[in-house]
Order: C-alpha cells, then structure tokens, then sequence
C-alpha cells in the first residue's frame, strides 16, 4: 500500500481519523463519520488485535508506507536505543514528503508525495525525487529553479495556514527549507497509540 490511489475518506472513516486531509475526502468523512459498511444494530467491542492494527494502519496511511517499509523503519528504530515507538515516529516525520507537506510547501501530504516523485525538489543541491528519502539535520530542501514551479511554490507558501514547523526553517523568499535540527515528541504530528504498534510489529 506505499501510495494508496482507492477512496480516501472511506479509510478516515475506517480508523476514526482524518489520514487523508484533502478537502474532498474531509467532506465525505464529515458526511458520513461512522465506519464504513453496513451497521448493525450493535457493534461487536474490537478486540486487542484490532485495536492495535488499526493504530498501525493510521501509520502506514498517514506517512505512505508500505508494510515492508514499516518494518523495516521499525528494525532502524530498534536499533537506535531509547523508546523504538518514538524512534519510529520520528524516522517518517524525516521523510522527504513528510518534510515538504510540514513545510507548508504543499497543502495535503498525498500532494507533497507526489511533488517529489516528480522531482520538483533537490536536497542538498541535488534532483531528489524519492519521497522516502530520510532528511538529516542541515539538509537544505529547495523548489528547483523552473520558473512554473517557482510561481506554484511561491503561491502556495503565500497562502499557507498551516502552523510552522519547529525543525525546520523556511526561507520563503529562496524558497528553501533547511532542517535545523532532529523532530522532537512534540514534532509528532499523528495522534496514534505507538505502544500497540509497536507490540504488534514484535509479535
């Protein structure tokens, strides 16, 4: 599932969250918050497996991933030493397309995504267009010089509303966005219960 393409606001209703922030998908989840399928008249308590799949499924969701990519990002956080679900978390707020929608260079983060697969950015002064890219502090994120994108970005950065982001500093003028330091907890931008998901990926 790395780039989910079926009906957005059907998974927002299915985790109870609004993964996919497009404004077409929030309308249709507002519509209809209740999850999707028909309901009976009493709903069976999930059990503790389900709980926790569906706490990871807003991970894989959220940040784009693919299954094989979660785990392997969670062997990358068990690695490191210290709380491996925050570590987890932490890793995919790194994530190039993460970086960019955070920025407020882009205005959902399937749109972000996409803006990089298509290699509107370089890091570092080099084309990336790898959306998992893992950024590290002192990477300098830049629009590439087009005039098309420059106009789209500039746009965009004039209209934001989004809140700025701790760990990274926009320079709207040059268009560029630098990562001054790793996220902190407080950088993580999906409410998620990390403890079960991380019970479930050590089974």
């Amino acid at each position: 599932m790395g780039h989910y393409t079926g009906p957005k606001a059907r998974i927002n209703r299915r985790l109870g969250l609004d993964i996919y922030d497009s404004a077409g998908a929030l309308r249709a989840t507002h519509r209809r918050p209740q999850p999707p399928g028909k309901q009976p008249i009493r709903r069976r308590r999930p059990t503790d497996y389900a709980k926790a799949l569906i706490e990871k499924q807003k991970i894989r969701h959220y940040y784009g991933l693919s299954q094989t990519q979660l785990e392997r990002f969670f062997k990358i956080a068990k690695k490191q030493g210290g709380n491996k679900g925050q570590n987890l978390l932490l890793l995919c707020e790194r994530r190039l397309d993460n970086v960019v929608s955070r920025a407020r260079l882009s205005t959902t983060r399937a749109q972000a995504r996409q803006a990089v697969a298509h290699g509107h950015f370089m890091v570092n002064g080099r084309k990336t267009d790898i959306p998992s890219y893992i950024c590290k502090t002192g990477d300098t994120i830049q629009v590439r010089a087009r005039e098309n994108l420059q106009k789209i970005y500039s746009k965009r950065l004039e209209s934001a509303d989004a809140p700025e982001c701790s760990f990274i500093a926009v320079e709207p003028s040059e268009l560029i966005a630098k990562i001054v330091s790793d996220p902190s907890p407080d950088d993580i931008s999906i409410p998620v219960n990390i403890n079960q998901v991380v019970e479930f990926l050590s089974r």
